[in-house]
Formats: C-alpha cells, structure tokens, sequence
C-alpha cells in the first residue's frame, strides 16, 4: 500500500515548479525552485544569485507544489527535509531542461538541492472554480 510520501512523491513528478520555503536571518523566506523526482530524492534548481542554496544547504527545509492554476480538482503536495547542495549528472540536468534566462534582469546562475524528504502530506480540494 502507497504511504502518503509515494502518494506526494507521484504527484511531484506531473508539475515541474514549486516553491522551497527556509529561514533566513531566522525568519521565514520562500522562494521558488524547478524540480524533478530523483528516486526517492527530490532534485531542486534555483538562482544562484540569490543565494538562498547557501540558506538552505544542510538544513531543514519545506517544499510545497500544486496544480492550483487548473481549477476543478487541486492537489498540493508538502515535503520536510533536509537539503543539500549537490551536482546533478547529466541525466538529471537534461531532466530539468534549460534554465531561465534571467532572474530580476540578471543572468539566471543555477544551484542545485537534493532535498530528502522525512515527513510529506497530500491535501486535496475538489470543486475549486
């Protein structure tokens, strides 16, 4: 029987953006992040030059994504975890596609996360207009 992190890791794999949420200057700070599955990992891309990766490197952090913008039935999908620079080989990056082009007018610079998910939850609306 599916747990509710397979269930969060399956609905993961049919969006491709979301948004990591951290503490900076211990407050919370949420920003968004392209993803992809990895087994049982969740690889993010963010802006380098932000330097969120560096808040996030080695300590918890959340990850939300949904399907909200398409009405009818949504889902979201919460994970908690540890995060992690890493260097995603060559499968990964062609997984994640090209990166943006710019962040706030700048160069976009990619860093990369692994976040391992410990705790995940699946909420579900039905009849969201």
């Amino acid at each position: 029987m599916p747990t509710e992190q397979d269930r969060a890791i399956e609905l993961l794999r049919t969006t491709p953006y979301g948004r990591i949420a951290m503490s900076r200057h211990a407050l919370p700070f949420i920003t968004v992040a392209r993803h992809i599955v990895a087994g049982r990992s969740v690889l993010l891309r963010l802006h380098r030059g932000f330097g969120y990766h560096r808040a996030c490197d080695g300590n918890v952090v959340a990850y939300e994504a949904d399907n909200m913008h398409r009405g009818g039935d949504v889902w979201a999908v919460q994970l908690v975890g540890t995060a992690r620079l890493a260097e995603p080989g060559p499968a990964e990056l062609a997984r994640l596609g090209p990166p943006a082009r710019s962040a706030d007018a700048e160069p976009y610079a990619p860093a990369y996360l692994r976040l391992d998910p410990r705790f995940a939850s699946v909420h579900r609306l039905t009849g969201v207009a």
